[in-house]
């Protein structure tokens, strides 16, 4: 077991893609031994992000794939076969030997393979079970399967974004994975916790589209108690802020193709600020001055907002607005926010990893630091099976002549 604030755990990881291998992520980082388990039939294909693009060049296959090595880095990966009897008691050995058992199948895939909670008991009567799907393990959507997007519809959460008169507009990413693994990760920590004080284990079921539904807060009180949709005839688009209200308060076109900034204007002072910078006749209207009067007034202020930002630089304005006290930001692009802001460096959001397939290369780091047991992420994911003999040959006591025989047998 290795050091950091969870150097004392082991998990065995049977997570893919976004919304498992994100959470196992974070373990990992903090120090805990992740060994993650692939299908050596399928050629790891559980996760669907194994030699899925995008690649840092030509080269293509079940190693390259960038957003797999990006959610498991910092982990063992071995192989084993289910399909087969001595498959199964290998992996009876590797519960014995672990703290959790985290998964992201969808609902009973672990429980048909003789491996559901009551089993997992069997094994280690402590054990912590984790599984997160789409729509949890009970109710008349249990046996649905889901993606990220899926999610975010069913939750509402794709509902909720968009632009008046048109169609909803959702995200461009599976927002709902990201946050699904995030929950997560939380869960898996509280049910750590709990056993550490109490001795126990437990089972924990996580909804992807519950947790979505759990994000929207206000809005469902509003349409609960004031029977107030968040799509309705006259409701603010999502550039907007009506809860504490502002005005104005978007995203705003500036000089150059497809560049844009953000301003919100939070109060009147902010407003009088804003005025006196911008210096034309229209933004010293009196009529302006008070926030009830530009609330009433946002879409003939936004298009006279826009009208002004379109002659400015993004990043030279956002600096002078801030400089007066208006909060404003440029909008950047990824490249933009990775390479060439100053504080990325400063933070180290973005470590260096070798992979030993894909060679160096930058992957996510975690968006939080603890002073005294940081986070370190320094490896990068493994190989199909890479690590084979360290799990199955130091950690279960296997040979090396067992292990080749369970290569030749195709159990691992």
């Amino acid at each position: 077991m290795g050091d950091g604030a969870l150097g004392h755990l082991r998990i065995c990881d049977f997570t893919g893609q976004l919304a498992g291998a994100g959470a196992t992520k974070f373990l990992a980082a903090f120090g805990a031994e992740v060994i993650r388990i692939e299908d050596p039939v399928t050629g790891g294909r559980w996760d669907i992000l194994r030699g899925a693009p995008p690649f840092k060049d030509e080269r293509r296959g079940p190693e390259f794939g960038s957003g797999y090595n990006n959610h498991n880095v910092n982990k063992l990966g071995i192989t084993l076969n289910l399909r087969t009897e001595r498959g199964k008691e290998l992996l009876a050995e590797l519960v014995r030997r672990s703290d959790a058992v985290t998964e992201n199948f969808a609902a009973g895939v672990l429980e048909r393979w003789g491996f559901g909670f009551e089993r997992l008991r069997e094994l280690r009567p402590d054990i912590v079970y984790v599984s997160n799907c789409g729509f949890g393990q009970v109710g008349p959507y249990g046996r649905f399967k889901s993606w990220g997007p899926i999610a975010q519809a069913v939750s509402g959460l794709t509902f909720a974004s968009g632009l008046p008169g048109r169609a909803p507009a959702g995200w461009g990413y599976s927002y709902m994975d990201h946050t699904g693994g995030y929950y997560m990760a939380m869960a898996i920590l509280a049910a750590l916790f709990w056993r550490a004080r109490t001795g126990e284990g437990q089972w924990v079921d996580l909804s992807c589209t519950e947790a979505g539904a759990a994000l929207h807060g206000p809005a469902l009180l509003d349409a609960d108690v004031n029977g107030r949709p968040m799509r309705r005839a006259g409701s603010p688009h999502s550039n907007r802020n009506a809860w504490p209200a502002m005005a104005p308060h978007g995203v705003y076109p500036t000089a150059g193709d497809d560049d844009w900034v953000a301003i919100s204007v939070v109060d009147d002072e902010a407003w009088a600020a804003f005025a006196a910078f911008v210096g034309q006749d229209w933004a010293t209207e009196a009529r302006w001055a008070e926030r009830s009067a530009r609330l009433a007034g946002q879409d003939e202020l936004d298009v006279r907002v826009a009208a002004w930002t379109a002659g400015h630089d993004r990043f030279a304005l956002a600096e002078a607005l801030r400089s007066r006290g208006i909060a404003a930001a440029p909008v950047q692009r990824p490249a933009e926010r990775i390479d060439g802001d100053r504080s990325t460096a400063a933070w180290g959001l973005w470590p260096t990893v070798v992979h030993d397939a894909i060679g160096s290369v930058r992957v996510d780091g975690l968006p939080v630091h603890l002073s005294e047991t940081d986070w370190v992420i320094d490896r990068g994911a493994p190989l199909l099976g890479q690590h084979n003999e360290e799990v199955y040959g130091e950690l279960l006591g296997l040979s090396t002549a067992e292990i080749g025989a369970l290569h030749q047998n195709g159990v691992i």
